[in-house]
């Protein structure tokens, strides 16, 4: 089975199924025996012959809107943030800890109390998230806060972010790059092999100043970026992937609100580092 290297969708119901594009009838599933994955996934009737109270199957459509309700949610509070940081400084620091640790619980408890389909979970998620992100935002790019650039540089990032997606998109339709076992291990050692990396840096910038040189605006932080960057990019194709298999399942129609998290999670991830990359080049 393939399994998405993004954690909110590893807990969510899969089907067997070959690769194709994505929400097409012919969309990528996995192979479940290939791990000694039970099927049907627990929690589910026989592949959701539905309770008498089932709803609907998912549909792509169901995708699309709960994951546009769920982003419309995260750019409002974002924008929200922003404004009420820029009249007031002193909040940033605050929105981005408040911010960063109520979403970061939330994802924790969709994941692992299996709540990822929960629309309650996912729009707290987006709201506490975009008040993270636009207190931050505000803290890369205004000169009060060492930040360079201003709302320019985040109009960019906004727009790589995007373009990022949809770019990879068209890969997951075309079927330019196939998503099997051996390239969804490749993508989760990578993401693995950064976090290690990005942790390393955090304790031995206690010890010496920059730390390893990963985050400090330099060459090598440079080229550091671009890799996370390009591995958040490639697991867009996973996460396609997943959702996929969810619609072939005939999942319910609820479902496409885990979906929504999971792409809501790792285009914040990719947002943050193109953000982060451009202040970057701007400093040079």
């Amino acid at each position: 089975m393939r399994t998405s290297s993004n954690p909110i969708f590893k807990n969510l119901p899969q089907q067997q199924g070959g690769y194709a594009g994505f929400g097409s009838a012919a969309a990528g599933a996995g192979q479940f025996a290939q791990y000694g994955q039970q099927y049907p996934p627990q929690g589910y009737e026989q592949p959701y012959q539905q309770p008498a109270q089932a709803t609907r199957p998912m549909t792509i459509d169901d995708v699309v809107t709960k994951t546009g309700i769920t982003l419309g949610v995260v750019t409002i509070a974002a924008i929200l943030s922003y404004a009420l940081t820029v009249a007031n400084h002193a909040l940033a620091p605050l929105f981005v800890i408040v911010g960063g640790l109520v979403g970061l619980v939330l994802v924790l408890v969709a994941t692992f109390g299996r709540k990822q389909d929960n629309p309650a979970i996912v729009l707290s998620y987006a709201a506490a998230e975009g008040l993270f992100l636009g207190a931050l935002s505000f803290m890369f790019t205004n000169i009060a806060f060492g930040g360079v650039g201003g709302s320019g540089l985040i109009a960019q990032a906004v727009l790589g972010t995007f373009g990022v997606f949809f770019g990879m998109l068209v890969v997951y339709k075309t079927g330019a790059i196939r998503v099997t076992p051996r390239f969804t291990r490749m993508i989760v050692g990578a993401m693995i092999g950064v976090v290690v990396l990005m942790l390393g840096n955090m304790v031995a910038a206690f010890f010496t100043p920059g730390g390893f040189g990963l985050r400090d605006g330099g060459a090598l932080s440079i080229v550091f970026s671009l890799v996370v960057i390009a591995i958040a990019a490639f697991s867009f194709l996973l996460d396609f992937d997943a959702a996929d298999q969810l619609i072939r399942a005939q999942a319910p129609e609820k479902a496409a609100w885990g979906v929504a998290l999971g792409l809501t999670v790792t285009l914040v991830w990719l947002y943050l580092e193109i953000l982060r990359l451009l202040s970057y080049l701007q400093n040079d």
